[in-house]
């Protein structure tokens, strides 16, 4: 006659299988986390490389220029669609060439769209205010994946303008060079964000703000990256749609691509220790900035502009920004 289990050792199999699987499940995720992670790191090496190689086929020189090509856009669905403007006003951002689309002066020698998704991210079709109905959907752009550091590039703002209109050339205080970087293997030109909205690290303006050529600096505040970066304690503006508990910082840091063509995973609290504070920076962290530390209005970045408020200073240590000598 055969022997059947009982039901305490069934119980006792499940919950030794139970106990098994609370053990592993936190180490497969872990694993998939470490991989997505070692997967952001290669693709921002491989698209600073990119960046490399596009300053050494052009003089030495970030890209930075503005135009609108038609059928153009990353988001080959968007093209050759009949009865589109393709370079209109109000239908070109999908074929617009400019810092808001970076990713196409570098997609000659990355050669691969889908490197610029950062894998972390849930959402890379988020609502902006440019293009309500998605970023990619509409608008053709990759916002919340790898954000190129337009402060060292500098950006144009030329394309369909009159000219003399104000911010047309808004040039990098380093000159928009590779070789003016006092740091390469510590500067850098991409950066991660938790912000679904963008696709940029914004330029800051300083005293100057509406000339025809302007000179532009990093936003590196401390204090405000801490927000960006960190776990939300109050709603965006009303032009976010990003929710108020999102913790920004993939894997509680920031991976960046320096400017030599490497690229580094971040601590949170090392990326901030390496971002001055506002006081150090001579700045104000004022609403023209994007926060205000004194009333508790916060919001994020809703553009690829901010204003300091005042010219920063630029001989702090701070080399991950291009700052200092």
């Amino acid at each position: 006659m055969k022997k059947a289990f009982t039901l305490i050792e069934l119980l006792v199999v499940i919950a030794i299988i139970a106990i098994l699987a609370a053990i592993l499940f936190p180490v497969f995720a872990q694993a998939k986390a470490a991989a997505k992670k070692a997967t952001g790191i290669s693709n921002q090496k491989q698209i600073s490389l990119g960046v490399i190689m596009y300053g050494a086929d052009n003089d030495d020189m970030y890209p930075r220029n503005d135009d609108c090509i038609a059928n153009s856009s990353l988001n080959g669905a968007l093209n050759n669609v009949v009865g589109t403007v393709n370079c209109g006003v109000s239908a070109g951002f999908a074929h617009r060439v400019n810092h808001f689309s970076w990713q196409k002066w570098t997609q000659p020698y990355v050669k691969n769209v889908q490197l610029y998704f950062n894998t972390s991210r849930g959402n890379t079709n988020a609502s902006t205010p440019s293009c309500p109905a998605g970023s990619w959907a509409q608008c053709g752009q990759v916002t919340g994946s790898y954000l190129l550091n337009t402060s060292l590039t500098g950006q144009l703002n030329t394309w369909n303008r009159a000219p003399g209109s104000s911010t047309m050339f808004r040039n990098s205080w380093l000159g928009g060079s590779m070789t003016a970087l006092p740091n390469t293997s510590a500067a850098g030109i991409l950066m991660e964000s938790g912000n679904l909205q963008i696709g940029v690290v914004p330029i800051a303006y300083g005293t100057d703000a509406s000339s025809n050529s302007v000179t532009v600096f990093p936003p590196a505040v401390r204090e405000f990256w801490a927000w960006e970066l960190g776990k939300q304690t109050a709603n965006y503006s009303a032009l976010q749609t990003v929710p108020a508990d999102e913790v920004r910082a993939a894997f509680g840091g920031v991976i960046v691509g320096h400017a030599d063509g490497s690229a580094k995973y971040y601590q949170l609290g090392k990326f901030l220790a390496f971002t001055p504070t506002a006081v150090e920076y001579g700045v104000s962290a004022t609403p023209a900035f994007g926060m205000n530390l004194t009333n508790g209005a916060l919001r994020g970045f809703t553009g690829g502009t901010v204003g300091l408020g005042a010219n920063p200073n630029l001989f702090v240590q701070y080399p991950l920004w291009g700052l200092g000598q």
